[in-house]
């Protein structure tokens, strides 16, 4: 039971550092549309994101079961406590302000939103999978949580995280917690 509780303060770590980012993305490419428009590229951008999440989780956990594939997902892991550390902590988020939206056409923003969603999507399913390791109830919970986070509290936790620096370091160290023992798991069958 303590690895359970262990196991689930990590995923609401994991899901509260990295869930903001795909809202943040959709707010700001749907606040270069008017009105109208900016409500359904939301929809559609936070509907694409939940998809994707599902099917990567789907994917993840199964995939985790696989040797050798731990090991991958736990160097991923580092990268993005590395890409953390340099764009929460240090606060050098540079290149998300510099996002290039065509607000000419609709079909072109809803494709920046997905592309965006991928990418942000595969680090989230990764951790949350990751922690949880054969738990597929807690699993399932981090899943929700990350969805309910992002689609209604991403602009909040922005601001905690910017706010309350030690929020994005603990979230930080649940990701390189998981990320080394996800190597640590894979390597120690190879021996």
């Amino acid at each position: 039971m303590t690895e359970q509780i262990v196991i689930f303060f990590q995923i609401v770590l994991i899901d509260l550092v990295l869930a903001g980012d795909n809202a943040i993305i959709i707010g700001m490419v749907a606040s270069q549309f008017p009105p109208d428009q900016r409500k359904k590229l939301i929809f559609f951008g936070i509907g694409a994101a939940i998809v994707l999440r599902i099917i990567f989780t789907l994917i993840t956990a199964y995939l985790l079961q696989i040797t050798g594939i731990r090991l991958v997902g736990g160097i991923l892991l580092l990268y993005v406590c590395y890409k953390l550390y340099t764009d929460v902590v240090k606060n050098n988020s540079n290149e998300k302000k510099d996002l290039n939206v065509d607000n000419s056409n609709f079909l072109k923003a809803i494709t920046t939103i997905v592309i965006a969603d991928v990418t942000m999507s595969i680090d989230n399913v990764l951790g949350v999978a990751g922690a949880a390791r054969d738990h597929y109830f807690l699993l399932i919970f981090g899943l929700i949580l990350s969805i309910v986070l992002m689609a209604t509290a991403a602009t909040l936790i922005s601001k905690w995280i910017k706010e309350y620096k030690w929020i994005a370091w603990v979230g930080l160290l649940a990701i390189l917690t998981v990320a080394v023992d996800l190597i640590y798991t894979d390597i120690k069958l190879f021996i």
